[in-house]
């Protein structure tokens, strides 16, 4: 019978070349030919510069960059020649500008008018503004036939429109319960200080007596209060803003004074005698009033001109034929000019009322653009308007009107 072979016992079994070469292999520190190109190459391409040393540059590659290069030097030279031109033409546009300010600019007046509207004072408790009177008062200036509109609201009420020469002035008055009247064109605006003696009566005052003015009983007025044209009368337009028949009265006793002293305009019943200061009431005035008193007629009417044919104006009762100038011949805006048939009926107008021994005068004119304002005022002056309403003194009386704009810059107004 076969023997059985014995089974294998693991304690008979020699495993130390096993563990040696296991052991050599665990220490072994120099790692696989595949892992250390693998880990070299991981961290080229963490730094980015993996596939740049992978291959070299193009000539192609060469080539765009050289071209970007060019293209970027010629745009900087280009900028900075464009910059150049611009900062040569902006040095010379201010240049002519300024050329065209200096040569187009009007002289510089220096009047005693002129000295009076820079050292002057608002009315106070003591009266109104007071100053040493200058011989050379209105010297140089040349009276225009212009309204000063809404004269109170400028800096310089009243001197200011005689330094410009302008001859016409407007004061809105505002009766109070002590017969005192305000000056101002809303009641929220009235301050007591600034009546109408203190604003414009007793500076005229001064001026007249200081002038030593012709006087209207005179034949001729041979010394006004402009040097150059002794014949200009000066008119002192008054808007009645509170009720007309109250009104009447006050303002008459304040003029009283310069009507005995000879300066102001009157009718006697037979003719008008023109002084060196003609008075108009406007507004609320009525005309009732105006005509009531036949022998010392003081006050005129401003007539409507766009009713001047009835016959019951005249220049026995009236000074002014005025209106504004949208009823009269429509609207007139920077888009819509002055037409042939609006001026047409502006020539009508004018006439009618200048037939009459009228002064037409309208209100209510654009001021704004400028280009429109000096067309409609060059309109106005050709079609022979006898006074021209204005807010700016100086564009109106000094400037040529056809220089105050030029290639869309302003330079007056």
């Amino acid at each position: 019978m076969a023997s059985l072979t014995p089974p294998i016992s693991h304690n008979n079994l020699d495993f130390s070349d096993v563990e040696s070469n296991i052991s050599d292999s665990t220490n072994d520190s120099t790692p696989p030919p595949y892992r250390h190109k693998r880990r070299n190459t991981l961290r080229s391409l963490l730094k980015g510069n993996g596939w740049r040393r992978s291959r070299s540059p193009s000539p192609i590659d060469h080539n765009k960059r050289a071209r970007r290069r060019v293209m970027w030097k010629r745009v900087l030279i280009v900028g900075g020649i464009l910059t150049f031109l611009g900062v040569i033409a902006g040095i010379t546009y201010v240049a002519l500008v300024a050329a065209l300010i200096k040569r187009l600019s009007p002289p510089t007046m220096r009047s005693g008018l002129q000295r009076i509207t820079e050292g002057w004072r608002e009315p106070n408790s003591s009266g109104p503004y007071t100053f040493p009177w200058p011989e050379d008062f209105s010297r140089d200036i040349t009276p225009a036939n212009c309204h000063s509109h809404n004269d109170y609201w400028r800096a310089v009420p009243l001197y200011d429109a005689l330094a410009a020469g302008c001859v016409s002035f407007e004061a809105d008055v505002w009766l109070q319960k002590d017969n005192e009247l305000l000056v101002g064109h809303a009641k929220k605006a009235l301050k007591n200080q600034r009546t109408l003696r203190s604003l414009y009566l007793d500076p005229l005052t001064n001026i007249l007596t200081h002038r030593e003015v012709s006087k209207a009983s005179d034949p001729s007025l041979e010394t006004g209060v402009f040097e150059k044209d002794a014949n200009a009368s000066l008119v002192l337009l008054i808007d009645f803003k509170t009720n007309g028949h109250d009104l009447w009265p006050v303002v008459l006793a304040q003029l009283e004074p310069m009507f005995n002293s000879g300066w102001l305009t009157y009718f006697d019943g037979k003719e008008v005698h023109r002084g060196p200061l003609t008075v108009v009431g406007t507004g609320n005035t009525p005309f009732e009033d105006v005509i009531a008193n036949s022998t010392e007629r003081y006050v005129f009417f401003d007539a409507p001109l766009l009713d001047v044919a009835n016959e019951k104006y005249t220049t026995e009762n009236s000074y002014y034929a005025s209106t504004a100038l949208k009823p009269a011949i429509g609207r007139v805006g920077p888009i819509k000019k002055i037409s042939s048939g609006q001026e047409d009926k502006l020539k009508t107008q004018i006439k009618a009322a200048a037939d009459k021994g009228l002064v037409s005068r309208y209100w209510s004119t654009p001021s704004w653009p400028i280009s429109l304002r000096d067309k409609v005022w060059t309109t106005l002056t050709e079609d022979g308007v006898g006074m021209l309403n204005v807010d700016d003194l100086v564009s109106a009386t000094r400037w040529n009107w056809n220089w105050c704009v030029i290639a869309g810059l302003t330079l007056c107004g």
